[in-house]
């Protein structure tokens, strides 16, 4: 009798054929979010972008550390810098130099490159927290229209529409006219940015609310719902035990992409005099100072620009990633 070409194993294993005598390798299984990391990692761009958006992450939590060693203070003049007849900074590229490394604000002669990494810092509080708003409330009311359907269903989705069709810029430029200068035990600037997150968050939630209804609808009626419901689970279990953890994904993927939408409504509201009071630095708000002198000192509109275009822009390719990652139907 003539050997076997390969080595089974040991009968009833399931390893395989093995060549002189090697031990099988077993097969190891991998989680959702594992197989979604190794789809991100493939993804170049995703990857470039999710590493602009670290930086800028730790642009704004270092931004003392950051202009305490390459620039000077925010809201420190050095008139000495412009040029009287002009009203702008002396020298070319706006004043840029080694000790000024994105130039001097006209007129004034502020650090731009201190008021751009303290303006990142107004931009992502607002961009991060009030995404963090409209995912709470969109996922609350989202799940709760979608698992019990009738009149809940209605009531809620009207009451989307509705404040899909409001005009949000207009009804934050209203509300911080009569909004008193001490709030919720802050002053100033910090009562802007409370507004603002409360009001952009408050107009968001109805997009993350229609996607996370949607996918309960499709969840719902799912077997593993059936058999929590059959075991006798609550609705409340089988809401936050049983179909949030599959809403993970589709809510990640929104949050991503909501952040930028909501740098450039920062970045407007800024710009339209909406947004934090001066001197408190702001995109937007040099952007808007810009618009006067942009034909003698282009580089102080260009800036600023830059750094919403370079933020925005990373924001989306990260998420494009993340959501190629998490779709099972993608290409990628």
């Amino acid at each position: 009798m003539t050997a076997p070409l390969h080595d089974t194993g040991p009968a009833g294993a399931g390893a395989g054929p093995v060549a002189d005598g090697a031990p099988a390798k077993a097969i190891e299984g991998r989680s959702p979010w594992r197989i979604a990391w190794t789809r991100l990692k493939r993804d170049k761009f995703a990857l470039a972008g999710g590493a602009v958006v670290l930086l800028l992450v730790l642009v704004a939590i270092l931004a003392p550390v950051i202009v305490g060693l390459l620039g000077h203070p925010p809201n420190e003049y050095h008139e000495e810098l412009i040029d009287p007849l002009s009203s702008t900074p002396k020298g070319s590229w706006g004043g840029i130099d080694s000790d000024f490394l994105f130039g001097a604000e006209p007129v004034n002669g502020r650090d731009v490159f201190s008021r751009v990494v303290y303006g990142a810092r107004v931009s992502l509080l607002v961009a991060f927290l009030s995404a963090v708003v409209a995912v709470v409330i969109g996922t609350v009311f989202g799940i709760v229209a979608g698992y019990f359907g009738g009149w809940i269903d209605a009531v809620v989705s009207r009451v989307m529409d509705l404040l899909l069709a409001f005009p949000q810029l207009l009804f934050i430029i209203a509300l911080v006219s009569v909004v008193p200068n001490s709030l919720w035990g802050l002053t100033g600037s910090g009562v802007r940015m409370a507004v603002l997150i409360a009001v952009i968050g408050f107009f968001g939630w109805p997009y993350v609310g229609r996607i996370v209804r949607g996918q309960t609808l499709s969840l719902r009626e799912r077997e593993y719902v059936e058999a929590a419901r059959s075991l006798g689970a609550g609705r409340l279990y089988i809401l936050f035990r049983e179909l949030l953890p599959n809403l993970v994904a589709p809510i990640t993927v929104y949050a991503t992409l909501m952040i930028p939408t909501n740098v450039l409504t920062e970045a407007a509201l800024s710009f339209l005099g909406a947004g934090v009071k001066p001197p408190t630095a702001s995109w937007g708000q040099m952007l808007s100072k810009a618009v006067t002198t942009y034909e003698s000192d282009p580089m102080f509109m260009i800036i600023p620009g830059l750094a919403i275009f370079v933020t925005v822009l990373a924001f989306n390719l990260f998420g494009d990633g993340v959501r190629d990652a998490l779709d099972p139907k993608g290409s990628r």
